[in-house]
């Protein structure tokens, strides 16, 4: 039973595509006498890395045009929000059908829908409830069960910065008193993506555009945001050219990163040693790099630390914004199966600073980890079979139903007065 629990972790679909990769020769760079064959093997460079994930001018051409990449169209300010659509990608292969309403694409309301509403949600996939019909997401299921609707602000890709942008601009346009505000585990490292091409590859249903982003200094303690870089449709064509592409993102952070891991993948760690070293020394965190495991660890390791620091530094802002206009913010924490399964299993998170960071501001939240670990404990199924009741990759409607029940009771201890169901 452990081969089997463990090979499903290692298994288990996280919903990301791998990164594009390619090889072409390095221009001279400092390098580590630590890593003397480097010279003898093709190796990566940024200008490299990124003439292998450009745009073709008809890509661009077809998603603006709207016959291509249909899960999303282009944002100026947002990076993108969603199409109506309908998608073979629901429970048993069903198809799921996608609507959206207003200004900037809320997902239609079902139930309750005439009635005042008070609660809106902003976040995700998870939030937006991917691979489920309308009236399957789990704010559906809360409406039906409290008898009064929740808006539904979600969107597939997004960081938390791209969730906290949308709700200040619903808020001036469609204010609720309380806020729930979902954060996925991939959604810390989106804050810092400039362009997510650079880290998640081209989806036959979305581009991965480019996107408002933050960067970050930990030495400093700092945050700064940044609009998207292609503000306007005619700057999206500059992604199909090298020269233009590299200026634009030849200090990026992220970029880095990636660059780094693909030397490592290639055993070509030492021509990514001095960017790595320096990148590290700007953020104030003291190590060694002496083999490419270490290259790609430490790189991973300045990734998440970056990510999550940013998620905090962006919940402090939602923070603030609540107390200035009087709202109330519930967050949920939610992460693929294989995440909740390798916790199961070993009792690691990626996310502890995190959650002591909420625990020790007394922040109200759900997390969904725990919540699962817990229900777990009540069965003696094995974890793929547990999570194949919940997970299509999303949830599936059985867990949307889980995720709305996982969150009912903190939503309606905030709530004043209580919905109808709790009044009396």
């Amino acid at each position: 039973m452990k081969l089997k629990r463990r090979e499903f972790i290692k298994k288990s679909s996280q919903l990301s595509i791998g990164i594009g990769s390619g090889l072409m020769s390095l221009p001279a760079l400092s390098k580590s006498p630590l890593f003397p064959d480097d010279d003898k093997k093709t190796i990566i460079d940024e200008k490299t890395y990124l003439s292998e994930i450009l745009y073709t001018k008809k890509e661009v051409d077809d998603w603006l045009a709207g016959k291509a990449f249909p899960f999303s169209k282009y944002h100026p300010e947002l990076g993108w929000l969603l199409n109506n659509a309908a998608f073979k990608d629901g429970i048993d292969n069903s198809i799921s059908v996608y609507t959206y309403q207003g200004e900037d694409g809320e997902r239609i309301m079902g139930n309750y829908a005439d009635q005042p509403c008070r609660i809106n949600t902003y976040g995700n996939s998870f939030t937006q409830c991917h691979q489920v019909s309308d009236h399957e997401t789990w704010q559906e299921v809360l409406a039906a069960h409290m008898q009064e609707p929740l808006r539904n602000f979600g969107v597939g890709g997004w960081s938390v910065y791209q969730a906290y942008l949308r709700m200040l601009k619903e808020e001036q346009r469609t204010p609720a008193e309380y806020i729930i505000f979902n954060i996925y585990e991939d959604d810390h490292k989106r804050n810092l993506d400039s362009w997510r091409n650079i880290r998640v590859k081209k989806h036959p249903q979305h581009i991965e555009a480019p996107l408002p982003y933050v960067k970050v200094n930990l030495k400093e303690q700092k945050m700064t945001e940044y609009e998207n870089p292609c503000p306007t449709k005619e700057s999206l064509y500059d992604l199909c050219d090298l020269e233009k592409t590299y200026q634009l993102f030849k200090d990026d952070f992220v970029l880095k990163i990636m660059v780094a891991h693909r030397n490592s993948e290639l055993k070509n760690a030492g021509s990514s040693y001095q960017d790595m070293m320096e990148l590290i020394k700007t953020h104030g965190i003291r190590t060694k790099i002496d083999d490419g495991e270490t290259l790609a660890r430490e790189a991973d390791t300045l990734h998440t630390e970056a990510a999550l620091f940013s998620t905090m530094r962006m919940i402090e802002k939602i923070e603030d914004f609540a107390r200035e206009h009087d709202k109330k913010i519930l967050y949920v924490l939610s992460y693929p199966a294989s995440t909740i399964a390798k916790y199961i299993e070993e009792g690691i998170r990626f996310d502890t600073d995190l959650i002591k960071f909420m625990n020790e501001r007394d922040l109200p939240y759900i997390d969904l980890m725990t919540a699962h670990a817990s229900d777990y404990s009540q069965y003696t199924l094995d974890l793929k079979t547990y999570f194949n009741k919940y997970f299509i990759g999303h949830y599936n409607p059985l867990g949307n139903f889980f995720c709305a029940f996982a969150i009912k009771d903190r939503l309606v201890e905030m709530l004043d007065p209580k919905p109808f169901p709790y009044r009396y």
